[in-house]
């Protein structure tokens, strides 16, 4: 599994363009993607601020994600409008949620150069706290 969250700014005035496109792609991931589990947009308390979470059955459903050409074609528009992004891995505390671990993989063979890009962009390694504290 691979679960991130996503701490997001945007420009100011750019809130509604930046909703409609965090809209489209949530259509278009729960729609063209099987190996998504959970991908949600979110308001944060601060003006201009959203979080995204998203979960895959493993990391390299994530880079399939990142390299899509309907993330590709959205994230576009996302990027226009986002001031700052931070991406977290965050990894669940076994028995106190429905996911399981995050997981860095390498990328496959069969995945594109942009995918393969992302992986070394936006690994998913085990943080060694987190690997301290698993059952």
């Amino acid at each position: 599994m691979a679960t991130f969250l996503a701490h997001i700014k945007v420009h100011e005035g750019k809130e509604k363009r930046f909703e409609i496109a965090g809209r489209d792609l949530f259509v278009a991931t729960h729609n063209k993607e099987d190996e998504v589990v959970r991908y949600e947009y979110w308001r944060g308390e601060k003006p201009q601020t959203y979080y995204v979470l998203a979960s895959f059955k493993d990391y390299l459903g994530f880079l399939k994600h990142q390299s899509s050409s309907h993330h590709e074609d959205i994230a576009a528009e996302l990027r226009e409008v986002t001031q700052e992004i931070k991406i977290e891995w965050v990894d669940p505390i076994s028995d106190s949620s429905n996911l399981v671990e995050t997981n860095h993989q390498d990328p496959t063979d069969d995945l594109s150069d942009l995918a393969k890009s992302y992986s070394e962009t936006m690994p998913a390694h085990a943080q060694p706290w987190w690997l301290e504290n698993r059952n």
